[in-house]
Protein backbone atom coordinates (compact mmCIF):
# COMPACT_ATOMS: atom_id res chain seq x y z
CA UNK A 1 0.00 0.00 0.00
CA UNK A 2 0.97 3.30 -0.46
CA UNK A 3 2.00 5.41 3.10
CA UNK A 4 3.67 8.71 3.45
CA UNK A 5 6.50 8.38 5.82
CA UNK A 6 8.68 10.80 7.32
CA UNK A 7 12.53 9.59 7.25
CA UNK A 8 14.03 12.81 9.09
CA UNK A 9 12.59 15.39 10.77
CA UNK A 10 11.87 19.09 9.14
CA UNK A 11 9.49 20.69 7.35
CA UNK A 12 6.75 18.95 5.79
CA UNK A 13 7.19 19.03 2.65
CA UNK A 14 10.86 18.97 2.60
CA UNK A 15 10.79 15.50 4.55
CA UNK A 16 7.70 13.80 3.97
CA UNK A 17 8.15 10.12 1.09
CA UNK A 18 5.41 8.44 -0.53
CA UNK A 19 6.41 5.34 -0.03
CA UNK A 20 5.20 1.38 -0.85
CA UNK A 21 5.05 0.15 2.34
CA UNK A 22 3.26 -3.49 3.86
CA UNK A 23 -0.45 -2.81 4.93
CA UNK A 24 -0.51 -3.18 8.33
CA UNK A 25 -1.94 -6.38 10.46
CA UNK A 26 -4.03 -6.14 13.63
CA UNK A 27 -3.40 -6.96 16.84
CA UNK A 28 -4.84 -7.90 19.87
CA UNK A 29 -8.15 -5.38 20.60
CA UNK A 30 -6.78 -3.73 17.39
CA UNK A 31 -9.07 -3.31 14.59
CA UNK A 32 -7.45 -2.84 10.28
CA UNK A 33 -9.28 0.17 9.36
CA UNK A 34 -9.72 1.25 5.09
CA UNK A 35 -8.54 4.96 5.63
CA UNK A 36 -11.65 6.81 3.63
CA UNK A 37 -10.31 10.53 4.66
CA UNK A 38 -7.51 11.57 7.10
CA UNK A 39 -7.84 15.34 8.62
CA UNK A 40 -4.76 16.99 8.33
CA UNK A 41 -3.95 19.05 12.09
CA UNK A 42 -1.80 21.20 13.30
CA UNK A 43 0.13 18.86 15.67
CA UNK A 44 0.97 16.88 12.46
CA UNK A 45 3.14 19.63 11.06
CA UNK A 46 4.81 20.01 15.01
CA UNK A 47 5.14 16.31 15.08
CA UNK A 48 6.85 16.47 11.71
CA UNK A 49 9.15 19.23 12.73
CA UNK A 50 10.31 17.33 15.99
CA UNK A 51 8.32 20.31 18.27
CA UNK A 52 5.56 18.02 19.63
CA UNK A 53 5.36 16.31 22.46
CA UNK A 54 4.84 12.86 21.14
CA UNK A 55 8.09 12.02 18.89
CA UNK A 56 7.41 8.29 16.89
CA UNK A 57 10.12 6.66 16.34
CA UNK A 58 11.49 7.42 12.35
CA UNK A 59 10.62 6.68 9.95
CA UNK A 60 7.22 7.13 10.86
CA UNK A 61 3.57 7.90 8.92
CA UNK A 62 1.90 11.71 10.68
CA UNK A 63 -1.95 11.60 10.26
CA UNK A 64 -3.64 11.84 13.95
CA UNK A 65 -7.73 11.64 12.74
CA UNK A 66 -9.45 9.68 10.20
CA UNK A 67 -12.42 8.52 8.85
CA UNK A 68 -11.98 4.93 8.01
CA UNK A 69 -14.43 1.74 7.08
CA UNK A 70 -13.91 -1.67 9.02
CA UNK A 71 -13.85 -5.01 7.25
CA UNK A 72 -17.81 -5.74 7.66
CA UNK A 73 -18.17 -2.31 6.30
CA UNK A 74 -18.89 -0.30 9.02
CA UNK A 75 -17.94 3.87 8.78
CA UNK A 76 -16.15 5.14 12.11
CA UNK A 77 -13.71 7.78 13.17
CA UNK A 78 -10.48 6.43 15.00
CA UNK A 79 -7.19 7.86 16.15
CA UNK A 80 -4.39 5.69 14.14
CA UNK A 81 -2.16 3.91 16.27
CA UNK A 82 1.53 5.94 15.62
CA UNK A 83 4.05 5.44 14.47
CA UNK A 84 1.74 4.41 11.39
CA UNK A 85 -0.50 7.25 11.13
CA UNK A 86 -3.58 8.03 8.83
CA UNK A 87 -1.96 9.49 5.84
CA UNK A 88 -1.83 6.17 4.19
CA UNK A 89 -4.04 3.09 2.46
CA UNK A 90 -4.68 1.14 5.78
CA UNK A 91 -4.35 1.77 9.68
CA UNK A 92 -4.34 0.33 12.88
CA UNK A 93 -6.41 1.62 15.56
CA UNK A 94 -7.63 0.94 19.49
CA UNK A 95 -10.82 -0.85 19.08
CA UNK A 96 -12.26 0.48 22.18
CA UNK A 97 -11.81 3.81 21.09
CA UNK A 98 -13.08 3.67 17.58
CA UNK A 99 -16.33 5.89 16.86
CA UNK A 100 -19.48 5.23 15.03
CA UNK A 101 -18.91 7.67 11.66
CA UNK A 102 -22.15 10.84 12.15
CA UNK A 103 -24.28 9.82 9.09
CA UNK A 104 -25.18 13.64 9.18
CA UNK A 105 -21.25 13.80 7.97
CA UNK A 106 -19.41 13.14 4.83
CA UNK A 107 -16.56 11.22 4.91
CA UNK A 108 -14.04 14.34 5.18
CA UNK A 109 -16.27 16.16 7.43
CA UNK A 110 -16.39 13.30 10.23
CA UNK A 111 -12.31 12.95 9.87
CA UNK A 112 -12.38 16.59 11.15
CA UNK A 113 -14.95 16.39 13.82
CA UNK A 114 -13.15 13.96 16.76
CA UNK A 115 -9.93 16.00 17.85
CA UNK A 116 -10.66 19.42 17.17
CA UNK A 117 -14.40 19.02 18.53
CA UNK A 118 -14.16 17.37 21.36
CA UNK A 119 -11.44 19.72 22.56
CA UNK A 120 -13.70 22.44 21.91
CA UNK A 121 -16.48 20.43 23.81
CA UNK A 122 -14.61 19.97 26.84
CA UNK A 123 -13.03 23.02 26.59
CA UNK A 124 -15.86 25.58 26.58
CA UNK A 125 -18.11 23.48 28.95
CA UNK A 126 -15.99 20.72 31.15
CA UNK A 127 -12.94 23.69 31.85
CA UNK A 128 -14.24 27.16 31.07
CA UNK A 129 -18.28 26.32 31.77
CA UNK A 130 -19.75 28.51 29.82
CA UNK A 131 -22.63 29.59 30.70
CA UNK A 132 -26.05 30.87 27.72
CA UNK A 133 -25.68 34.63 27.23
CA UNK A 134 -21.77 34.85 27.65
CA UNK A 135 -19.54 36.53 25.78
CA UNK A 136 -16.80 33.85 24.02
CA UNK A 137 -13.85 34.90 22.03
CA UNK A 138 -12.00 32.73 19.88
CA UNK A 139 -8.81 33.48 18.18
CA UNK A 140 -7.92 31.77 15.26
CA UNK A 141 -11.69 31.85 14.48
CA UNK A 142 -11.60 30.85 10.90
CA UNK A 143 -9.04 27.49 11.89
CA UNK A 144 -9.58 24.43 11.90
CA UNK A 145 -9.70 24.56 15.76
CA UNK A 146 -10.95 27.79 15.81
CA UNK A 147 -13.78 27.08 13.62
CA UNK A 148 -15.33 24.83 16.22
CA UNK A 149 -15.39 26.44 18.96
CA UNK A 150 -17.26 29.02 17.15
CA UNK A 151 -19.57 26.79 16.18
CA UNK A 152 -19.87 24.76 19.44
CA UNK A 153 -19.98 28.31 21.18
CA UNK A 154 -23.00 29.26 19.34
CA UNK A 155 -24.81 25.82 19.70
CA UNK A 156 -24.38 26.75 23.58
CA UNK A 157 -25.99 30.39 23.15
CA UNK A 158 -23.19 32.51 24.05
CA UNK A 159 -22.57 35.80 22.31
CA UNK A 160 -19.12 35.19 19.81
CA UNK A 161 -16.51 37.43 19.06
CA UNK A 162 -14.03 35.50 16.32
CA UNK A 163 -10.23 37.27 16.04
CA UNK A 164 -8.95 36.50 12.69
CA UNK A 165 -6.36 37.48 10.13
CA UNK A 166 -6.63 38.70 6.93
CA UNK A 167 -10.01 39.83 5.06
CA UNK A 168 -10.65 36.34 3.38
CA UNK A 169 -10.54 34.96 7.39
CA UNK A 170 -12.81 37.52 8.21
CA UNK A 171 -15.59 36.55 5.96
CA UNK A 172 -15.36 32.86 6.43
CA UNK A 173 -15.54 34.09 10.52
CA UNK A 174 -18.78 36.07 10.13
CA UNK A 175 -20.26 32.60 7.46
CA UNK A 176 -19.76 30.50 10.43
CA UNK A 177 -21.99 32.55 12.45
CA UNK A 178 -19.77 35.38 14.73
CA UNK A 179 -21.38 38.02 16.16
CA UNK A 180 -17.89 40.52 15.76
CA UNK A 181 -15.01 39.34 13.53
CA UNK A 182 -11.85 41.53 14.50
CA UNK A 183 -8.94 41.73 12.14
CA UNK A 184 -6.15 41.22 13.96
CA UNK A 185 -3.87 42.83 11.02
CA UNK A 186 -6.27 45.79 11.31
CA UNK A 187 -7.85 46.59 14.27
CA UNK A 188 -7.47 46.61 18.29
CA UNK A 189 -8.58 43.66 19.96
CA UNK A 190 -8.66 44.54 22.97
CA UNK A 191 -10.38 48.04 22.06
CA UNK A 192 -12.81 46.35 20.15
CA UNK A 193 -13.59 43.53 22.80
CA UNK A 194 -14.13 45.84 25.37
CA UNK A 195 -16.31 48.26 22.46
CA UNK A 196 -18.60 45.42 21.81
CA UNK A 197 -19.08 43.95 25.58
CA UNK A 198 -19.81 47.89 26.85
CA UNK A 199 -16.43 47.42 28.95
CA UNK A 200 -16.70 44.33 30.10
CA UNK A 201 -14.71 42.10 28.63
CA UNK A 202 -15.09 38.01 27.09
CA UNK A 203 -16.32 36.26 30.03
CA UNK A 204 -14.43 33.13 28.20
CA UNK A 205 -11.29 33.25 26.02
CA UNK A 206 -10.66 30.18 23.78
CA UNK A 207 -6.94 30.44 22.80
CA UNK A 208 -5.10 28.09 20.66
CA UNK A 209 -2.67 30.45 19.87
CA UNK A 210 -0.57 31.78 22.71
CA UNK A 211 1.96 34.57 22.55
CA UNK A 212 0.44 37.75 21.72
CA UNK A 213 -2.93 36.81 21.07
CA UNK A 214 -2.45 35.79 25.64
CA UNK A 215 -1.29 39.08 25.71
CA UNK A 216 -4.28 40.50 24.13
CA UNK A 217 -6.72 38.50 25.71
CA UNK A 218 -5.74 39.04 29.68
CA UNK A 219 -6.60 42.83 28.85
CA UNK A 220 -10.06 42.33 27.64
CA UNK A 221 -11.34 38.98 29.83
CA UNK A 222 -14.10 39.82 32.16
CA UNK A 223 -14.76 39.81 35.67
CA UNK A 224 -14.81 36.13 37.16
CA UNK A 225 -13.97 35.51 32.96
CA UNK A 226 -11.87 32.14 32.04
CA UNK A 227 -9.15 32.08 29.58
CA UNK A 228 -8.87 29.01 27.97
CA UNK A 229 -5.41 27.88 27.22
CA UNK A 230 -5.64 25.12 23.87
CA UNK A 231 -2.48 25.02 22.20
CA UNK A 232 0.55 27.59 21.15
CA UNK A 233 0.06 27.77 17.04
CA UNK A 234 2.32 30.91 17.38
CA UNK A 235 5.51 29.19 18.36
CA UNK A 236 5.09 30.93 21.58
CA UNK A 237 4.51 29.95 25.03
CA UNK A 238 3.41 33.17 27.26
CA UNK A 239 4.31 33.45 30.40
CA UNK A 240 1.01 34.11 32.66
CA UNK A 241 1.71 37.39 35.14
CA UNK A 242 -0.08 35.68 38.01
CA UNK A 243 -0.48 38.93 39.96
CA UNK A 244 -2.87 40.28 36.91
CA UNK A 245 -5.19 37.04 37.41
CA UNK A 246 -5.22 38.23 41.05
CA UNK A 247 -6.57 41.59 40.73
CA UNK A 248 -8.91 40.84 38.04
CA UNK A 249 -10.17 37.78 39.69
CA UNK A 250 -10.08 35.76 36.28
CA UNK A 251 -9.02 32.00 35.74
CA UNK A 252 -6.29 30.32 33.30
CA UNK A 253 -8.03 27.15 32.54
CA UNK A 254 -5.67 24.36 31.02
CA UNK A 255 -7.21 22.12 28.52
CA UNK A 256 -5.04 18.69 26.98
CA UNK A 257 -8.17 16.76 25.35
CA UNK A 258 -5.81 13.86 25.18
CA UNK A 259 -5.81 13.31 28.77
CA UNK A 260 -9.66 12.22 28.59
CA UNK A 261 -9.24 9.24 26.63
CA UNK A 262 -7.04 7.46 29.32
CA UNK A 263 -8.55 9.27 32.50
CA UNK A 264 -12.31 9.47 31.48
CA UNK A 265 -13.20 7.51 28.09
CA UNK A 266 -16.61 7.37 29.28
CA UNK A 267 -16.48 10.88 28.86
CA UNK A 268 -15.04 10.89 25.51
CA UNK A 269 -17.72 8.64 24.49
CA UNK A 270 -20.38 10.94 25.95
CA UNK A 271 -19.02 13.51 24.24
CA UNK A 272 -19.49 12.19 21.25
CA UNK A 273 -22.62 11.38 21.44
CA UNK A 274 -23.35 14.89 21.95
CA UNK A 275 -21.42 16.07 18.62
CA UNK A 276 -23.55 13.53 16.56
CA UNK A 277 -26.62 14.82 17.96
CA UNK A 278 -25.39 18.49 17.09
CA UNK A 279 -24.22 17.44 13.65
CA UNK A 280 -27.93 15.77 13.20
CA UNK A 281 -29.30 19.16 14.36
CA UNK A 282 -27.19 21.23 11.50
CA UNK A 283 -25.81 22.99 15.01
CA UNK A 284 -22.49 21.85 14.09
CA UNK A 285 -20.57 21.29 10.71
CA UNK A 286 -16.89 20.66 10.47
CA UNK A 287 -15.66 23.34 7.74
CA UNK A 288 -13.78 21.56 5.08
CA UNK A 289 -11.66 24.13 2.75
CA UNK A 290 -9.79 21.29 0.92
CA UNK A 291 -9.84 17.76 0.07
CA UNK A 292 -6.86 16.45 -1.39
CA UNK A 293 -5.77 13.25 -2.77
CA UNK A 294 -2.67 11.31 -0.95
CA UNK A 295 -0.43 12.06 -3.51
CA UNK A 296 -0.88 15.91 -2.53
CA UNK A 297 -0.55 15.35 0.88
CA UNK A 298 2.99 16.51 1.79
CA UNK A 299 2.16 19.75 0.45
CA UNK A 300 -1.12 20.42 2.01
CA UNK A 301 0.28 19.60 5.46
CA UNK A 302 2.88 22.24 4.62
CA UNK A 303 -0.14 24.61 4.39
CA UNK A 304 -1.47 23.98 7.60
CA UNK A 305 2.26 24.16 8.95
CA UNK A 306 2.36 27.75 7.53
CA UNK A 307 -1.21 29.13 8.95
CA UNK A 308 -2.21 30.06 5.10
CA UNK A 309 -5.46 27.51 5.58
CA UNK A 310 -8.81 28.11 6.61
CA UNK A 311 -10.85 25.73 7.87
CA UNK A 312 -9.37 21.84 7.16
CA UNK A 313 -7.93 20.36 4.89
CA UNK A 314 -8.58 16.96 3.99
CA UNK A 315 -6.86 13.83 2.63
CA UNK A 316 -9.12 11.62 0.66
CA UNK A 317 -8.26 9.07 -0.72
CA UNK A 318 -9.53 7.89 -4.45
CA UNK A 319 -13.12 6.59 -4.52
CA UNK A 320 -13.82 8.06 -1.12
CA UNK A 321 -16.28 11.20 -0.31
Amino acid sequence: MQAWRVHTLGEPREVMRLDEVAEPVAGPGELRLKVRAANINFPDALMIRGQYQVRPPLPFTPGVEICGETEDGRRVIANPLLPNGGFAQYVTADARAVLPAPEALDDAEAAALHIGYQTGWFGLHRRARLQPGETLLVHAAAGGVGSAAVQLGKAAGATVIGVVGGAEKVATAQELGCDLVIDRRTADIVAGVKEFTGGKGADVVYDPVGGDAYTKSAKCVAFEGRILVVGFASGSIPSPALNHALVKNYSIVGLHWGLYNTQDPTAVRGCHEELTRLAAQGAIKPLISGRVPLKDAADAVQRVADGTTTGRLVVVPEGAS
